[in-house]
């Protein structure tokens, strides 16, 4: 079993269709729905019980060439089932991939990605094999039935 969820903070000052893609151009989803929080502030939300919205990030990293680096923070950010990682919203916006450590790193916050599987380790190593001379050691299909 697999449950993805994929958020971000829309602040008052944001277009929310501008968030809404900066979500659809790092990840495969279909449909983000809107949450109204108060105060003017709302939350785009993208859930899954399969692993397909991570598909597009998996070609991302291998066209951006971090394996490595995407490796080193799945795995510091990973504890027992749970994965819990942070994208820069803005450069998402552009189709890129940037990890930051916290929300403050992304001047309008980030882009909050967690997974949450008993086969949690499976599903780090086809997105971000162990590489050699950056290259991957190994290349897995897409984790089935996690």
């Amino acid at each position: 079993m697999v449950h993805i969820r994929i958020e971000a903070e829309i602040r008052p000052t944001e277009s929310e269709k501008r968030v809404v893609q900066a979500i659809k151009r790092v990840f495969f989803v279909d449909e983000v729905r809107i949450v109204e929080l108060g105060n003017g502030t709302k939350l785009a939300v993208a859930e899954a019980d399969e692993v397909t919205p991570l598909l597009k990030i998996y070609e991302l990293l291998r066209r951006q060439r971090i394996l490595d680096t995407a490796r080193s923070v799945f795995l510091r950010n990973s504890s027992g089932s749970v994965l819990s990682v942070k994208l820069n919203k803005q450069v998402a916006y552009q189709g890129i991939v940037s990890f930051v450590d916290s929300d403050d790193e992304s001047p309008l916050g980030a882009i909050n990605l967690v997974v949450v599987s008993d086969k949690l380790r499976e599903i780090i190593d086809w997105l971000a094999p162990r590489t050699a001379h950056g290259r991957p050691l190994w290349e897995k299909d897409v984790p089935r039935n996690v």
